[in-house]
């Protein structure tokens, strides 16, 4: 299974790869900003995207929604702000920063089983 981890702090980054990796990914693309993100996706479409939603003046939450415009890709947002994402949609699956790995693998598990096959 492949990920795309869109993230601009590498060390995160890295903590989230350990925790999809316990949960059976295999591989990942690392975007550090939405252009690269949405870039990413036409490369290699995600199985899961887990995204932060700040990259300096803007939002990554417009590319989460242009990624999964083609079909269904289960999306956990990983960021310190989750009201903003809440704001957008109240239904989308958040798991705030600092976060740990029950809570990350918690937020993947829901995330998952809310995502159409």
């Amino acid at each position: 299974m492949h990920a795309l981890i869109i993230e601009q702090d590498m060390w995160i980054t890295l903590m989230i790869e350990n925790v999809l990796r316990d949960l059976g990914y295999t591989s990942f693309t690392f975007a550090p900003s939405s252009e690269a993100a949405i870039a990413a996706a036409k490369v290699r479409s995600p199985d899961l995207i887990t995204s932060d939603i700040r990259f300096g003046a803007g939002t990554a939450i417009e590319a989460v929604r242009q990624i999964c415009s083609d079909g269904a890709i289960p999306v956990v947002f990983v960021t310190s702000t989750p009201w903003e994402v809440r704001a957008t949609d109240p239904g989308a699956t958040v798991v705030p920063k600092p976060f740990d790995e029950h809570l990350l693998k918690q937020g993947v598990a829901r995330a998952t089983a809310a995502t159409p096959a």
